[in-house]
């Protein structure tokens, strides 16, 4: 019996050294199990990569139709106030091709760039993802619109400029009701009229080009309203061309 009763011990703690053994097997096993693969982290980088290379390029494109876009426009609208004799340039100007001065169209490109990339922008920080017609129909009319505006300042004649800005006033913020309606819309076409006419109140005040009768330190009173519809219809040119473009990817 004695022997008996010390195998049985030994087999039970044998039996329990086997047990006490497994999870220590097992626990290998489960980290392996766990821990993810070489291969798919580097699919998630590549994927996460492309994603930053397509939302870059699309930047990029974006950018270039925007420049060109307020390129064309800048010499357009500028030869019209020319031809109405609303801006004076120097003579050696004004004999040149487009009869405008060699750094409007990329100074003028250069700002609808970056006003038509901050407007989807400013939409996607606040939450507020502008949605009021957007489709490129409404968006040739808000440019139209916004010519007639421009065309209008150097056309229309009135008893003194406080009537005509008043009008214009009025036909900028339609503008915007019509083809915007937002908060950030609003805020950012001020923003921009705002400094485009303190900018242009500088490049007066330096002699680099003139308005006739001007009657707001330096410049005309309605100059504001073109620079508030201008940042407007660019603004929704920049949203139209943000449709369907990825959200730019955040790295970890």
């Amino acid at each position: 019996m004695p022997r008996l009763e010390s195998g049985a011990w030994s087999c039970s703690c044998a039996a329990r050294a086997r047990h006490a053994a497994r999870p220590g097997e097992m626990a290998p096993k489960a980290g392996a199990m766990q821990s993810p693969s070489p291969s798919a982290g580097r699919a998630a980088r590549d994927a996460s990569g492309g994603a930053a290379t397509t939302w870059r390029q699309h930047l990029v494109q974006r950018s270039v139709v925007l420049f060109v876009v307020g390129a064309f426009m800048a010499l357009v609208l500028n030869l019209l106030q020319i031809q109405r004799n609303v801006t004076l340039f120097p003579d050696e100007v004004i004999a040149t091709l487009f009869s405008s001065a060699w750094w409007v169209p990329p100074c003028c490109g250069t700002a609808a760039a970056v006003v038509g990339l901050l407007y989807p922008c400013i939409d996607s920080h606040l939450g507020e993802p502008h949605k009021f017609k957007r489709e490129w129909a409404s968006v040739m009319r808000c440019i139209a619109v916004f010519v007639g505006i421009n065309h209008a300042s150097a056309k229309l004649d009135f008893a003194n400029n406080v009537q005509l800005s008043l009008t214009l006033a009025a036909l900028s913020l339609g503008l915007w009701w019509t083809f915007d309606r937002s908060r950030s819309g609003l805020g950012l076409g001020i923003t921009i009229a705002f400094v485009a006419t303190l900018i242009t109140q500088f490049l007066v005040y330096n002699g680099v080009y003139q308005y006739t009768s001007p009657d707001f330190l330096y410049i005309r009173s309605w100059l504001p309203c073109i620079f508030f519809s201008g940042g407007v219809t660019v603004g929704n040119i920049g949203r139209q061309l943000a449709m369907g473009i990825p959200e730019k990817p955040h790295s970890d």
